[in-house]
C-alpha cells in the first residue's frame, strides 16, 4: 500500500474583475428608454379644447407691385406707363395703405444701375422695403454662362 498524499484539486478562484457587459446592456436599455419617454412627458399640454363651426378666414395674399424699366427709358406700374413724379405718388399712397407690400422690379439687363439704385432709393424714400428683383432663368438645353470677370 502506498501512502501518499491526496491531490486535491483547487476550486474555482474568486474573479477579482467585474463583468462589465451586463451593466453596459442595463445601461443601454435605460437611455433608450429615457430617449423614448423624456419629449412625450415635456412637449405636450393635455387642453379640452371647445369646438366651433366658423371656418377659418382665408389668408390674405399680400399686396403686390410690378414696377418695370425698360431699355428705351420708361417706366412701367403693373404693366401701365407711368411717370416719374406719378410713380412717387403712386408708391407713396401705397405704402400709407399697406407697408407691408412687395415690390417686383423688372429691369432690362441695359438699363444703367443708376436708375434702379434711384428707383430703389425712391421705395426705400417712402417705406416699402420688401423689394424683390424678377430675374428669366437659363433657357432649356443652353447651360448657364458664367459672369464676366470685372475688370481692373
Amino acid at each position: 500500500m502506498a501512502f501518499g498524499r491526496l491531490e486535491r484539486t483547487r476550486g474555482s478562484e474568486p474573479m477579482s474583475e467585474i463583468n462589465m457587459t451586463p451593466l453596459i446592456d442595463v445601461m443601454l436599455v435605460l437611455l433608450i428608454i429615457f430617449m423614448i419617454t423624456a419629449p412625450m412627458m415635456t412637449s405636450r399640454l393635455k387642453l379640452d379644447l371647445p369646438r366651433a363651426d366658423a371656418k377659418a378666414p382665408p389668408p390674405v395674399p399680400p399686396a403686390v407691385l410690378t414696377i418695370a424699366l425698360t431699355a428705351d427709358g420708361r417706366t412701367h406700374l403693373d404693366e401701365q406707363a407711368i411717370t416719374a413724379e406719378a410713380l412717387a405718388v403712386q408708391v407713396e399712397a401705397q405704402a400709407r395703405q399697406k407697408p407691408d407690400t412687395e415690390v417686383q422690379l423688372r429691369a432690362d439687363r441695359v438699363v444703367p444701375y443708376e436708375r434702379v439704385a434711384q428707383l430703389i432709393g425712391l421705395l426705400q424714400k417712402v417705406g416699402l422695403n420688401r423689394i424683390a428683383f424678377v430675374t428669366e432663368g437659363p433657357a432649356e438645353g443652353v447651360p448657364a454662362q458664367p459672369a464676366a470677370p470685372a475688370a481692373p
